[in-house]
């Protein structure tokens, strides 16, 4: 259910910014630490988009892969698990990317121009 309330504020965001236009794409950059599952978060924007500007919209999920960087000895890492210690110092990591949960882009119609 955690992607059906991610789905509605990314829908809301983009009628917000669509100015009453029809939302034709949706680009949303997840972090892999957001522990949002791609294919429900697409059923949920299926959902949530019927009936609105953005129905029939394409929501598309680019994902960022998580990094972590030691604080005490600056070296990153991409943590397989939920692994935050460094395993050359020990000291603790903090998250450089991987939290995000952005609105990148909003693409919408434009009404016809006149050629008059």
């Amino acid at each position: 259910m955690h992607e059906l309330s991610v789905a509605t504020a990314v829908v809301d965001t983009a009628l917000r910014h669509a100015g009453g236009r029809h939302v034709t794409r949706v680009t949303l950059r997840v972090g892999r630490l957001r522990q949002v599952i791609p294919d429900s978060l697409a059923l949920w924007w299926d959902i949530c988009t019927r009936e609105t500007a953005c129905a029939g919209s394409v929501l598309e999920q680019v994902v960022v892969p998580a990094s972590v960087r030691c604080v005490p000895c600056g070296r990153e890492w991409n943590p397989e698990d939920a692994l935050f210690r460094c395993a050359v110092c020990g000291g603790a990591g903090e998250v450089v990317t991987g939290n995000e949960l952005e609105v990148e882009s909003i693409e919408v119609e434009e009404g016809a121009q006149c050629i008059a």
